[in-house]
């Protein structure tokens, strides 16, 4: 089992910074990638940014340039840097780590961009 802990989300102005942290626990040693998702309100899930044990890394087209995900092979953690954000950035963002057949979830932290 692997379990993840989201922590950094909160109420941020348009043209702000925001950087989530995601620190994993238990048989991380399985874990072949890690990344964000975001549920926008209304919306489905979809991808952020992912990162894999290799050292590649995906964007959505959406925060290319804007967003950047790295990570802390030692502290077990991943982050996603956040600029530049824009009201339709908001959402909960969900940690997720996928292991060979198996998929896991954070609970999710709620990044809101308003003015």
């Amino acid at each position: 089992q692997v379990q993840l802990a989201e922590s950094g989300g909160g109420l941020v102005q348009p043209g702000g910074s925001l950087r989530l942290s995601c620190a994993a626990s238990g048989s991380i040693f399985r874990i072949k990638v890690m990344g964000w998702y975001r549920q926008p309100p209304g919306k489905e899930r979809e991808l952020v940014a992912i990162i894999t044990s290799g050292g590649t890394i995906k964007y959505a087209d959406s925060v290319k340039g804007r967003f950047t995900i790295s990570r802390d092979v030692a502290k077990n953690t991943v982050f996603l840097q956040m600029s530049s954000l824009k009201p339709e950035d908001t959402a909960v963002y969900y940690c997720n780590a996928n292991a060979p057949g198996d998929i896991y979830w954070g609970k999710g932290t709620l990044v809101t961009v308003s003015s």
